[in-house]
Parts: C-alpha cells; structure tokens; sequence
C-alpha cells in the first residue's frame, strides 16, 4: 500500500490521496474534507491514531522551544488543540495566533476556546499557509500538526514559516510519517486502509474523507525527505525525532 513519492509525476497535477488532481484542485477537495469531518475532528483523530495523538501533541508542545511572553503561531491550528498547550506555555503575556484556510475548522476551533474560557491571548486568523498574511520575523515559534501533508505547495508554506519567524526562532512540525518497522507495517497499512475508513463510516457517516486522510499520510515525504525541504526553505539544524516507531515525527529547524 505504501506509495513513497510525494509529488505527482505529471506536469499541472498534484496528488489528493493516491489520485492525481489538477493542481488547483487540491486546496478545494481538501477543504470539502475538513468541512465534513470539522465536527468530528477529535474523533478522526482517536480513530487514526488510535488516542495516542493526545500524547504526541503534549510532547510535540512541552519539548518546543518557547517561553513567557512569546508570540506563537499555529498553522493547520483546526480545533484548537496545540493552540490551547501554547498557551499555557507562553502565559498571560504571550499570545498565540490559530490560523487555518477551513472556515469551519476555525470556528470549532474558537468555540472551543471560548468554552473552556480560553479568550485572552488568542487569535484567530482564516489563512493560506503557502501565503501568510504577517510581516517577516513576526513570531517567536511557529508550528503545524497534522496539517503540511495537506498543503498543496508545502516548499512555499516551509519558505513562508521560515520567513515569519524572528532570527533565533524555532518551527516545529508534527505529521504522519513512515513506520520504521518492516513487521509493523502490514498492520498499519491494514489499520489504515480496512479498519479507518469503516470506522468512519460508523462513527461520522463519511468513509470517504477516512480513505482520503489515509491516503494523504502514504503520499507526505518521509523523515528524510521533509528534513531536506526545511534545510531548502532556508532552515538551519533541521533535525527529526520519531514517535511510536515512525508513526508519526516531530520535525524541527531555527532561523538563523
């Protein structure tokens, strides 16, 4: 099942799952995806990662490099989870901006703030991660978790993240990535590809959009792969640490 290329091989095109698109195609068919599952988000996830995702966010958030007072940006921020670990991490005089191209992603994502009364400190910015709308050396930090695999043109959102940081800061991507483990991966590609989607099928009544985050994970750059298009963005000690055995991996660089 695996499908190790992460670019498509004809001209004008892009992958959306294993199928080839029209490149302008791709941001529309993902945001119909988000759109659908935006309610269902945490569900999504406890069913992909089978709960474990809630562990790798804490490690993803607690081993950054961030401190009081600093300004945060969170990409792909969805329903607010990183957002709500930043925040504790840079305090009352820190601020963090989510920011997601999914309307309906960033409202689950604010209403979830303000349900837990989480209102001071935050931002909420509907963006284009391969265009952001900030000045360079705006932040401290910026990170995305689970969101780059579903960028289109993800050199142009690398370039943009290194571009917005201040001299000194650190980006940090979380994403799916590839099992090391050769007797692993049979499982993981029967979980993904049998269970996921039937899964979803049962709990949200959309296999489709399972099959398709499925897919998209196969299709990201592995480990050494994206290590190599952060250091081409422009990003100095690029360096990776994998999770549950590849699962996923915490991708890191410095503007420098």
């Amino acid at each position: 099942m695996s499908e190790p290329t992460s670019k498509s091989d004809t001209p004008g095109t892009t992958h959306f799952g294993f199928r080839d698109v029209p490149t302008g195609d791709k941001q529309k068919l993902v945001g119909e995806v988000f759109s659908s599952v935006a309610g269902k988000y945490d569900l999504m996830n406890d069913l992909m990662s089978l709960g474990v995702h809630r562990v790798w966010k804490r490690y993803f958030v607690g081993t950054a490099q961030v401190k009081r007072g600093d300004r945060v940006l969170d990409l792909a921020g969805g329903t607010g989870d990183i957002a709500a670990l930043l925040r504790d991490r840079v305090g009352e005089a820190g601020s963090v901006v989510l920011g997601d191209i999914n309307g309906a992603m960033l409202r689950v994502g604010r209403d979830r703030m303000v349900d837990q009364g989480k209102i001071v400190g935050f931002e909420y910015v509907q963006l284009n991660a391969e265009k952001l709308p900030f000045p360079d050396a705006s932040f401290d930090l910026v990170t995305i978790a689970f969101g780059l695999r579903n960028v289109t043109d993800k050199d142009a959102a690398l370039r943009e993240m290194q571009r917005v940081l201040k001299v000194g800061g650190q980006a940090r991507v979380l994403e799916f990535s590839e099992v090391k483990a050769d007797w692993f991966k049979p499982i993981y590609d029967f979980h993904s590809f049998n269970i996921l989607p039937k899964l979803g099928k049962l709990f949200a009544n959309d296999a489709d959009s399972y099959q398709y985050l499925a897919e998209s994970i196969r299709k990201h750059p592995p480990q050494d792969e994206l290590k190599a298009m952060m250091a081409a963005a422009g990003f100095a000690r690029c360096d990776y640490k994998n999770l549950s055995g590849g699962i996923v991996a915490v991708h890191t660089g410095y503007k420098v």
